[in-house]
């Protein structure tokens, strides 16, 4: 059965499920940050996915970047898989700008994370939510936390 990683839970919001994939919305409030976890049990590696999944990571990846960059107008959108502090296969989408504290630098390690205040937090979960209605196969999941 499918588990979200303890760190993956403790630093996002979740926003909702796309065909393959669990959204979140990192919580670190210095960079619009969606995160995409196959839920597939037990995922390390993109190329451990089956060919189909791995075109629908793909499919649903292209469509959460093309929507951050249709909502915001970002300078930059970067997409990553790092996985040396969380294990789990997971894909960072974060909307850059030349005007954020880490330009042009990564974002990891720049700067101490600020976390949104929570009230701010289930506004900015409820905007993405809606905007993600959007795409195809997206089921909204709402949290307290």
């Amino acid at each position: 059965m499918f588990e979200l990683h303890s760190r993956l839970q403790a630093d996002t919001r979740l926003l909702g499920d796309l065909p393959l994939c669990r959204v979140l919305l990192a919580k670190d409030s210095q960079y619009p940050w969606l995160i995409l976890v196959p839920r597939v049990v037990n995922l390390r590696e993109i190329h451990h996915l089956a060919p189909a999944q791995q075109q629908q990571l793909m499919q649903e990846s292209c469509a959460v970047a093309t929507l951050m960059e249709q909502a915001l107008h970002p300078d930059k959108i970067n997409v990553a898989a790092l996985g040396n502090l969380v294990p789990q296969l997971h894909l960072h989408h974060v909307a850059r700008f030349s005007t954020d504290k880490a330009w042009p630098g990564p974002i990891w390690g720049a700067h101490p994370s600020l976390p949104y205040d929570e009230s701010t937090l289930q506004r900015e979960a409820a905007g993405w939510r809606r905007k993600l209605a959007n795409l195809a196969g997206f089921t909204p999941l709402e949290t307290d936390s």
